[in-house]
């Protein structure tokens, strides 16, 4: 096979044709997601989609993001301890560059996508060359690239990667992928709900009964950009109290996310009195649901339990909907596994453009991890 070669573009309008039918398997390297990032993407990060060739025709896509976490208020309010305060030094003044291959917005292995099967060896030349070839970009603008960061593999690509130049890096393991695959025979909600253990199932029955009074319905277009100031300030306060972040949505994101990409992006409003105080958000990709950000009024959410409703509606949804797998992501493991999910592990792979720091990174990294202590819950019988 010839060496696959790569183009990097900075505008979806650049694309090649035929994007779309490489990427056919993934929502998320197809065009209408990435005019999302590009007309909505967070104000501190910059996307480069990656058009990668043989014999001059389109065989790969990937994605990059260039983050400058500068140009962020918050990591993260939640826990407010020693470790956060030096962790938070830490990025600001060694690494607020930070270039991603891959998607820093979802949890999953969603930054490439091939045609046909391409040796491991080669896709981590290309991911490498890549990475080489926008840290050269952003040095003529006089920007230094901190840190670069290869993220999401499932642990069987992982391993492979490490085979190559991806054995000279940092492996890291963050929180696991919450994923819930659902059973071929359930149909319903009823069928759902039938498989819990007692205590499970009394978990269901008090969680919906708190929820009465609750309405919820899916958003058209005109609804969300209507409601876009509500809808972004219930998003901002769960996302400004999670333990750490490197980026926070536009306003108008789930507006164009929603306007690009129609039926398949759903917002899902839940009411009290016809006031909004909280949604959910999903993204139909083939047979997986994919969880998106969700927002939520704080005090409704522990009088109504309306996290817990939330993933039990999420659920329900992809039953209904006859989808294969539902992809919950990161954060709130335990809660996630008491409705059915379960966690998978993924790696990403981490170095840092000095040599020196670089060498440390074993001895860093575990240390600007937030703690995570959970109990893994095993609901059904």
């Amino acid at each position: 096979m010839e060496t696959p070669d790569f183009k990097i573009f900075t505008t979806v309008a650049q694309l090649p044709d035929s994007w779309d039918h490489v990427a056919h398997e993934n929502a998320f390297l197809q065009t209408p997601y990435l005019k999302v990032l590009e007309e909505s993407a967070p104000t501190n990060m910059q996307c480069f989609y990656i058009g990668i060739f043989e014999k001059e025709i389109l065989i790969g896509v990937a994605l990059s993001q260039y983050l400058n976490l500068n140009q962020l208020e918050s990591f993260g309010e939640r826990d407010r301890c020693l470790k956060t305060y030096i962790r938070n030094f830490v990025f600001k003044n060694f690494a607020s560059h930070v270039l991603f291959l891959g998607n820093n917005m979802i949890t999953g292995q969603n930054g490439y996508a091939f045609l046909k099967d391409i040796d491991p060896k080669h896709i981590c030349d290309l991911l490498t060359a890549c990475a080489d070839e926008i840290i050269l970009y952003f040095k003529k603008q006089h920007i230094k690239i901190h840190i670069v960061s290869f993220k999401d593999f499932y642990q069987k690509c992982a391993d492979e990667m490490k085979r190559f130049d991806f054995a000279q890096m940092y492996e890291f393991n963050t929180q696991p992928n919450m994923i819930f695959e659902l059973p071929a025979d359930w149909k319903t909600n009823e069928d759902y709900t039938a498989a819990f253990s007692k205590k499970y199932r009394d978990q269901y029955k008090r969680a919906h009964k708190k929820f009465e009074g609750i309405t919820t319905r899916e958003l058209p277009l005109e609804e969300i950009i209507s409601r876009e100031e509500r809808i972004y300030e219930l998003y901002y306060h769960v996302a400004k109290n999670a333990p750490f972040n490197t980026f926070f949505l536009a306003k108008n994101h789930f507006s164009v996310f929603k306007k690009q990409c129609k039926d398949r992006f759903v917002l899902c409003g839940y009411f009290l009195n016809d006031t909004l105080v909280g949604f959910h958000t999903l993204l139909l990709n083939g047979n997986v649901l994919e969880t998106y950000f969700l927002g939520y009024d704080e005090h409704i959410q522990k009088q109504k339990m309306l996290y817990l409703n939330m993933l039990y509606q999420m659920t329900q949804y992809g039953i209904e909907h006859r989808f294969e797998k539902i992809i919950f992501g990161r954060t709130a493991l335990e809660i996630k596994s008491s409705i059915g999910a379960e966690p998978i592990e993924m790696s990403g792979f981490i170095y840092h453009t000095n040599k020196w720091i670089d060498k440390l990174m074993s001895k860093i990294f575990p240390k600007l991890e937030p703690d995570l202590v959970w109990q893994q819950r095993h609901p059904f019988k």
